[in-house]
């Protein structure tokens, strides 16, 4: 056993959480006990932590589709032709609710004819409110979902061939959207994983987060994140082209893997690195531009329906702003609105926080008596958005999982935060429900989303703490661990916790 930073042989300084981590500490009781002072680390051929992280990501993964199967369940009403058993409520009753089976008819997925943004459908045909729309997400989540709705077109005529009982094709369609989702989320375990090699079991976190439970098969956003953990391990292994690709990519997934540009620069400044700095940021507007271009180009109303339905979007009951307006009566920044009005103000509102948020993160780290680490700042900035936004869709708080760990690895409060946030479905369920239909008063709802925001604040205040006193910070009280934002001088470990039955303070084994 060596204390951080010594140089006793070969391999790695790692840490043990049964010595550090209170929770891991007590779970450990179910299989013996902390690791003794004498175990040897490291030394399996086969069951590494990784493999080990990646099995619980699977396990969890399935669980997750497990709480959605009822949602895509048939049935053969009066004996005719099979259809997607939503009945009474279901989607709200069993909480199994997702965005992709809905929008399989509602986006003309379901028509092979029709390609996303060149095609539009029209929305309330017949009616005052008819409008033309086209597919609502950017480009390659859209292209993704089309893929997947052609792939479920050729298992569904495949069955038919072998005479196989009838599946609706928006059933298949759903299984084959969440095989990509779960290897999207085991990629970033996998990359957390690689991020932190002194501290490997942190990555247990993303595996085993409750929101993933919840919210890896609700929409498409496990596809951002993976695409924004793996571009920070390449900045990690100082490949800034490849970082800025998978930026890009992701930017063309969803909008909120570009918010890691900031941060990006931000440390590049402060390291005067500016070399590195600008490959990512060139890297990453080249690829976006690659992705997008082509599309508004060819189908320029299409595809600015994206940017059109955030700018007419009101406040979402997950935002701070409805809390508000709920409980105090209040009318909103911009009073009523007819339909498709955008609410100016409010969007002006919105991003004027944002910015000053953005204004504080880069004072915080400029200020910082060390460079902040890429992961502390991404985290500041990501929370920050999603807070003073209009708008926090659910799966959204996937968003924060893996930012979190890398940021702040305490895996009690980590949890914590995380059951909150996934807590917080339950009463959304039921407030969509309504209580007409025994469902929930908004009331629940709402104030659960309060306590996931004070939540949240409270990340971002301990995050704030770890970068002004870095040595409070659990990843660089080993020392310098994100080749990102290395510190060649940064002095070992001042706070070492004592391992179970040693004389000194023990926090790391050799590898």
């Amino acid at each position: 056993m060596n204390t951080p930073g010594q140089e006793a042989g070969p391999g790695a300084v790692r840490v043990v959480p049964t010595w550090t981590e209170p929770l891991a500490a007590s779970a450990s009781r179910m299989v013996g006990g902390p690791l003794g002072r004498h175990a040897l680390v490291g030394r399996s051929r086969f069951w590494t932590p990784l493999r080990v992280m990646l099995l619980i990501a699977v396990a969890v993964l399935a669980l997750g589709w497990l709480g959605k199967a009822p949602c895509v369940q048939q049935y053969s009403p009066d004996g005719g032709a099979p259809a997607l058993d939503w009945r009474d409520s279901r989607q709200y009753v069993a909480m199994c609710y997702s965005d992709t089976v809905p929008l399989y008819g509602i986006e003309g997925l379901d028509n092979p004819t029709l390609l996303p943004y060149r095609d539009p459908w029209i929305e309330g045909a017949g009616t005052a409110d008819e409008k033309k729309r086209y597919m609502e997400y950017p480009v390659l989540t859209g292209y993704f979902q089309y893929a997947n709705a052609r792939l479920a077109d050729g298992w569904v005529w495949l069955t038919n061939q072998v005479s196989a009982p009838t599946v609706l094709s928006v059933i298949v369609y759903f299984h084959i959207s969440a095989i990509w989702l779960a290897l999207a989320w085991l990629a970033v375990v996998w990359a957390v994983r690689s991020l932190r090699r002194s501290r490997p079991w942190d990555a247990v976190l993303v595996a085993l987060s409750p929101l993933v439970v919840v919210h890896a098969f609700t929409n498409f956003d496990t596809l951002a994140v993976a695409f924004a953990a793996t571009s920070m391990l390449a900045l990690a292994r100082r490949r800034p082209v490849l970082a800025g690709v998978l930026l890009g990519i992701g930017g063309a997934a969803k909008f909120f893997p570009l918010l890691l540009l900031l941060p990006v620069v931000l440390v590049g400044l402060r390291r005067r690195d500016l070399g590195v700095t600008a490959r990512t940021v060139l890297a990453t507007t080249a690829t976006w531009l690659a992705a997008n271009l082509p599309v508004a180009l060819a189908f320029t109303p299409g595809w600015w329906e994206f940017f059109r339905l955030n700018e007419t979007r009101r406040a979402d009951p997950d935002s701070l702003y409805f809390v508000v307006s709920h409980f105090t009566g209040w009318a909103g920044f911009d009073g009523p609105l007819a339909d498709g009005e955008s609410p100016v103000v409010l969007n002006a509102v919105s991003a004027a926080l944002f910015l000053v948020c953005c204004v504080g993160v880069a004072t915080l780290a400029w200020l910082a008596p060390r460079t902040p680490r890429l992961a502390s700042l991404a985290f500041l900035v990501v929370a920050s958005f999603l807070l003073v936004n209009k708008v926090w869709s659910p799966q959204y708080s996937l968003w924060l999982v893996p930012l979190a760990v890398l940021a702040l690895p305490r895996w009690r409060l980590l949890l914590a935060w995380m059951a909150v946030d996934a807590l917080v479905w339950v009463p959304r369920m039921y407030y969509y429900l309504t209580p007409e239909n025994r469902g929930l008063p908004p009331d629940w709802f709402l104030g659960t989303v309060v306590l996931r925001d004070a939540v949240v604040v409270l990340l971002c205040v301990l995050v704030v703490r770890s970068v002004l006193r870095p040595g409070t910070d659990p990843v660089r009280a080993v020392g310098p661990q994100d080749p990102a934002v290395d510190d060649p001088d940064w002095p070992t470990a001042p706070h070492l916790r004592h391992a179970p039955d040693e004389p000194g303070p023990v926090a790391v084994a050799r590898v």
